[in-house]
């Protein structure tokens, strides 16, 4: 698969043209017009002047991985736009140094077969140093093998999955937090919320088990006192973990599990009188699934989940990046452009501190490697980034988003009332 060119970003230094280019897929219509911030070809035409061509010393290739087609494209393409935004802002020091870089983005449609196709070409390509994506847990985790064979930093933007960085292989790091570490931010907020005591559920699955064990693990730290815990599954009767918290008579219920499972619980607890709050995990953050719920959950105690991004406007470093963003597409970034911007701008700060440490010369994939583990206090639009052995954010950010409506088409009256810094667990 040959990517098709689709913007040429070019940059006079000292009357030499040095270009950062960036290459995608051919557009694909669900995904909006990628080519928005291209120039037309007469635009791009270099005026009639002399000038000194620019011979590059050496091509590196930075790759980005999404769903650029198919239902998911919205966002794989956001991410994209993030990531071609932080290569046209950020590869200036490279391109100084004589490099020419090159954004090479490879549609996965998040299928799994495709993905590994697109790996199997870019861990063959000796130009390619680093990689961004993919969108999902799930073909990140498995892509992630073939990126640890083959020696390649991969920096994840969206792939919260505690099995990601667990195995602990040098090449895979990510600028996201863990998904077991809402547990924790769940349980500091609570107590800062000022409840008292709690009823956790957790389904069998991990991503509900882990966030619920740390949450209970945080509580008994700070002396929020955890009246029960009860793990459940699909097969159990869901009327004995509403008794049993009913019972227990808490200020919160923690229910660590997914949204369809969530919702219906706290809809049956208000129908049976629960007055007090609920506090859920990030698969909450789901506007029409949500839309079908009645207004009875944000009442009373009122209705709570943790996410582990937050919209760009939330950063305060990031207000240029919108406007850039809105001038170069015409639309506003999506959750994690802005992460994608970061992971692509960890690739290239990782790639210049090798190449400076070896007197200008190109770095080998090794070297990249080490030098994003090296990296300390990375300054990007999100935070600032250290990367613990695992390849986790040494403090990683985590928001509570509070809903005060169910209607899908008021989400934006819901909003994120706090932000912690969590230790990977």
């Amino acid at each position: 698969m040959i990517p098709l060119l689709i913007a040429l970003v070019l940059a006079l230094i000292a009357c030499t043209t040095t270009p950062a280019t960036i290459e995608a897929l051919p557009t694909p219509s669900a995904a909006g017009d990628l080519d928005t911030a291209a120039p037309s070809a007469q635009q791009s035409e270099i005026p009639a002047i002399t000038v000194t061509p620019f011979v590059p010393k050496a091509v590196i290739k930075i790759a980005s991985n999404g769903p650029f087609s198919g239902n998911q494209a919205i966002f794989g393409t956001d991410m994209l736009r993030g990531a071609q935004l932080a290569i046209q802002q950020l590869a200036g020091p490279l391109i100084e140094q004589g490099y020419q870089i090159r954004l090479i983005a490879y549609d996965d449609r998040n299928n799994l077969d495709m993905a590994l196709a697109n790996a199997s070409e870019i861990v063959a390509d000796p130009q390619m140093l680093c990689a961004i994506g993919h969108y999902t847990s799930r073909i990140t985790i498995q892509l992630s093998e073939k990126y640890h064979e083959a020696g390649l930093a991969l920096v994840a933007p969206s792939t919260t999955s505690n099995v990601l960085t667990d195995r602990g292989y040098p090449e895979i790091n990510r600028v996201i937090g863990r998904s077991d570490g809402q547990g924790t931010a769940g349980a500091q907020f609570a107590k800062a919320q000022g409840f008292t005591s709690v009823y956790i559920i957790t389904q069998k699955e991990e991503y509900g088990l882990k966030s619920a064990e740390n949450f209970r693990i945080e509580a008994d730290h700070i002396g929020l006192q955890v009246l029960g815990m009860l793990i459940t599954d699909m097969l159990e009767d869901p009327t004995l973990a509403l008794k049993r918290m009913m019972a227990a008579n808490p200020d919160l219920v923690y229910y660590a599990g997914t949204a369809d499972r969530a919702i219906a619980f706290f809809e049956e607890a208000r129908a049976a009188g629960y007055a007090g709050g609920f506090l859920g995990l990030d698969d909450l953050n789901n506007p029409p699934m949500m839309g079908l719920a009645g207004p009875s959950l944000v009442r009373d105690g009122g209705l709570y989940f943790t996410i582990l991004t937050a919209p760009a406007n939330f950063y305060p470093d990031a207000a240029q990046f919108i406007l850039d963003f809105d001038i170069h597409y015409g639309t506003r970034p999506l959750l994690f452009a802005t992460r994608a911007y970061d992971a692509a701008g960890v690739c290239i700060k990782a790639i210049e501190v090798a190449s400076k440490a070896k007197g200008g010369k190109i770095p080998t994939r090794a070297e990249v490697v080490n030098a994003i583990r090296a990296l300390k206090d990375y300054k990007g639009l999100t935070g600032t980034y250290t990367f613990n052995d695992q390849g986790d954010r040494t403090l990683m950010q985590y928001y509570v988003f509070k809903v005060v409506s169910v209607d899908a088409t008021n989400w934006e009256q819901n909003s994120i009332i706090a932000s912690y810094d969590i230790s990977p667990p």
